[in-house]
């Protein structure tokens, strides 16, 4: 619970266990930490009632195998450490902001904004949400701010939508509860606009499919700066980094060049029943450079749930973990060798139509277009067959480790 600054100090706490008489509890950080705070939000009572508590408490030692798991992780991801100096990133500068919306100098330049940064806080949010969907896509908001060319997005939050395989879309209650977490940031102290909107695309890719397009080219009629990014749970999972996108759409009279627009995923990646619309509207947006971020408070909250947590990947297996995924691919390859297979004893224009569907690009009258889509499925099949061989690699390290200590112990 929040303490209002005016009110009069509160009584001493009582007495701590030894170990833990300088700072706060590790129950009460991991609560915190589950609370899916940032430090722009009013420090609360339960780690910030004690001035000394942020600097004296001292994080778990961590193995040297735990030390190599989280590093590995935040180099997958590209989370860098903002430095102590530069932890004015999570400050709101609203006269800042207000004098950038009266300048409005993306309006001039549709290709205005370059990058994007993600705290890390934000980035675990989404991909938890995006995550728990499944194979439904879900929608969510992001907070921050702009700054330059810069979108910063310092926390993100879902909202109570239904969706589908294909679609999600938001109705009533989701503007009401949207209106309504607002109003009590505010009240919090926090005052970070909405920024963008993010979703998932389950096991095909980050990209804008036409839905997206409109839905974000609205956005950015009525509410510019605003952003739209895509995460696909089920590659993340896969690749064990995060699968992330960032895109922003052009005005309707824009004609981008040849070498701008369009972004995610290579064609060859997209699954059979997507590929018809996969880059049918790539000259109506264009992709944003992604990175992310973390402040001093983070990193020891992301220590604390490392380690805590990291073990549970020894137990787990991404074979088995993602497994519906890893059919999915498989069946997919199939349907395309079958296509593939029937277009080679057509004409030369329905092999041009099949490299149409996969690349989603301008047909050619090129006598290799069917080479070029057998090469696709080539990169396709090598890729779905070194996941599958690393996976039972990994599975038979674990086994030979873990049987080697019991028969040890034994």
């Amino acid at each position: 619970m929040d303490t209002a600054i005016d009110n009069p100090p509160p009584p001493p706490p009582p007495p701590l266990p030894p170990p833990l008489q300088s700072g706060a509890s590790r129950a009460e950080l991991e609560l915190h930490c589950r609370s899916g705070t940032s430090t722009s939000r009013r420090p609360s009572t339960a780690i910030h009632a004690r001035p000394s508590a942020r600097r004296s408490l001292p994080a778990p030692a961590p193995s040297a195998m735990e030390k190599a798991a989280l590093k590995a992780w935040e180099l997958d991801n590209n989370v860098k450490l903002v430095d102590p100096k530069r932890d004015a990133l999570y400050n709101y500068d609203a006269d800042a902001q207000k004098a950038a919306d009266a300048a409005k100098p993306w309006a001039r330049d549709p290709n205005y904004f370059k990058h994007v940064r993600i705290s890390a806080v934000a980035l675990i949010k989404m991909t938890m949400h995006a995550r728990s969907g499944g194979d439904l896509e879900i929608m969510g908001l992001m907070q921050g701010y702009v700054t330059d060319e810069t979108f910063i997005v310092t926390d993100a939050f879902r909202l109570p939508v239904e969706g589908t395989e294909t679609r999600v879309n938001a109705q009533s209650d989701a503007n009401e509860y949207m209106a309504q977490y607002l109003e009590l940031c505010r009240a919090q102290g926090r005052q970070e606009n909405v920024v963008g909107w993010y979703h998932s695309h389950p096991g095909y890719g980050c990209w804008l499919s036409g839905i997206d397009v409109d839905t974000e080219a609205m956005q950015q009629q009525f509410t510019d700066p605003f952003l739209a990014v895509v995460v696909d749970p089920h590659r993340t999972i896969n690749a064990g980094k995060v699968d992330i996108g960032a895109f922003r759409t052009y005005p309707k009279d824009h004609k981008p060049a040849s070498s701008a627009g369009g972004g995610g995923e290579g064609a060859g990646a997209i699954p059979l029943a997507k590929a018809a619309e996969f880059g049918a509207h790539a000259n109506r947006y264009y992709s944003l450079e992604v990175s992310h971020f973390k402040s001093t408070l983070d990193a020891h909250l992301l220590e604390l749930m490392w380690h805590k947590y990291w073990v549970q990947t020894l137990s787990q297996s991404p074979l088995l973990t993602n497994r519906d995924y890893g059919s999915k691919q498989m069946l997919d390859l199939s349907s395309k060798i079958k296509e593939t297979t029937a277009a080679l004893s057509r004409t030369r224009g329905s092999q041009n139509a099949l490299l149409h569907a996969f690349t989603g690009g301008a047909a050619t009258t090129s006598a290799k277009a069917a080479d070029r889509a057998l090469d696709k499925l080539t990169q396709d099949s090598s890729l779905i067959a070194a996941k599958e061989r690393a996976g039972l690699a990994a599975g038979e390290v674990k086994a030979n480790v873990f049987n080697d200590l019991v028969s040890r112990g034994s």
